[in-house]
Order: C-alpha cells, then sequence, then structure tokens
C-alpha cells in the first residue's frame, strides 16, 4: 500500500509537550491557572486572581482609647426535645476588660455558638467598671461570696504571677492584675465564682480611700 500525505498518520500530541493544555504541560493553563502560568500546570497553575483580599477586623477599644482584650470563660449547650427531635441552644459567658484597671462580664444566648459569644462580649462592653489596683495587684486581702461560689484573694509580690485558674484568671487578667495568690472555696458553678471575683474586686479600697474615709491625710515621708 502506497502512503500519501493524506493518509499518513500524525503523531499523538503527548500530555507533556510545550504549548499544550493538559494538567502537567509547560507553559499551559491549570485547572486554576491564570494568564501565562509558567512551569507546571498541575491542579493550581500560575498568576490567578484569587479575588479581594479579606478585611482585617478592626480592635475594640474602650471611651479612653486602650485595647479591650475578651476571654470565653464558659460555653453552655442546651436540647430543647420536640417532636421533630432535639433543638440545640448556646449560652456563653465573656469576661471583657482593658487591663488597666476596668472590668466587665457579659451573657448572651442564641442558637449558633457564634452568636451566643457576640452577643456576650458586647454586654461584657457595655457593663466595664473600675477597679482598685495597685502595682499590678490588689491593695489588701479580700473575700466574697456570690450565691454559693465564694473566693479569696490575697496580694503578692511582684514575679509570682496569676496564681488563679478558671473564672478567677480570667478576671484577673482582664482587668490587669499580674500578681495575685486566689482560692475558690465554694461552688464551682462558672457564672457564681466569676461574679464572686468581680464582687471582691469592687470591695477593695486603696490606702487614701480609707484615710480620706476617717477624715485623715496621708503622711508624707521625711527626706
Amino acid at each position: 500500500m502506497v502512503t500519501t500525505p493524506e493518509n499518513t498518520p500524525t503523531a499523538a500530541p503527548q500530555a507533556g509537550d510545550q504549548n499544550q493544555g493538559g494538567y502537567r504541560g509547560q507553559g499551559g493553563g491549570g485547572y486554576r491557572g491564570g494568564q501565562g502560568g509558567g512551569q507546571g500546570g498541575n491542579f493550581r497553575g500560575g498568576g490567578g486572581n484569587r479575588g479581594p483580599r479579606r478585611e482585617e477586623r478592626s480592635v475594640p477599644t474602650d471611651a479612653e482609647g486602650n485595647e479591650i482584650s475578651e476571654k470565653v470563660v464558659f460555653i453552655n449547650r442546651c436540647a430543647k426535645v420536640v417532636k421533630g427531635g432535639r433543638r440545640f441552644s448556646f449560652s456563653a459567658l465573656v469576661v471583657s476588660g482593658n487591663k488597666q484597671g476596668r472590668v466587665g462580664l457579659g451573657f448572651g444566648k442564641a442558637n449558633e455558638v457564634a452568636d451566643a459569644i457576640k452577643k456576650a462580649s458586647e454586654i461584657a462592653k457595655k457593663a466595664l467598671k473600675p477597679m482598685n489596683i495597685v502595682d499590678g495587684t490588689i491593695p489588701h486581702e479580700i473575700c466574697a461570696e456570690f450565691g454559693g461560689g465564694k473566693v479569696l484573694l490575697k496580694p503578692a509580690s511582684p514575679g509570682t504571677g496569676i496564681i488563679a485558674g478558671g473564672g478567677v484568671r480570667a478576671v484577673c487578667e482582664a482587668v490587669g492584675i499580674r500578681n495575685v495568690l486566689a482560692k475558690s472555696m465554694g461552688s464551682s458553678n462558672h457564672a457564681n465564682v466569676v461574679k464572686a471575683t468581680l464582687k471582691a474586686l469592687s470591695q477593695l479600697r486603696t490606702r487614701d480611700q480609707i484615710l480620706s474615709g476617717r477624715g485623715k491625710k496621708k503622711k508624707e515621708k521625711a527626706i
């Protein structure tokens, strides 16, 4: 049989040839390739437009411009039994503070965890209250109760750190205390422990406040 140019078989294009498409071609567009994707198209080619960048979340601040830190203390799940099954809802306990002597507590409920935390954070930021902090610790020993929760706080020397856990530690970090000794002696309920800690901090008085209440003045040290 005489072969002619018309019936001459042509070689099939190989997957690795230049300027060919394919998943792994050189100089070809890939599965998601942009324009002119260099060597190796594979599943992700070069130079594609990935869309606009995500906007950075603004850091919450108080009225004085101090950054507010948030700490999720506890998340509780509640199940409601209905005819079609169970419906779940969530509640979040959040402590917020500016680490400069102001702290607040928030409690939020929603059908999703993120929404519950968001509600609690908004409530906590609106409930910031000033506390008396002296040199990174508390001015004196204090004990307070709220419901079944009972908390004991003692001042500590620099370098001690926050010797506490759970809700007590979250409150101390948010308010700006760096050195303290704490003990929870009552119920382990997170809400009552946090509220007992806030009650104890609100009852703190500095030396000047006590002297002014007695009608006395602070004695100045002789040089």
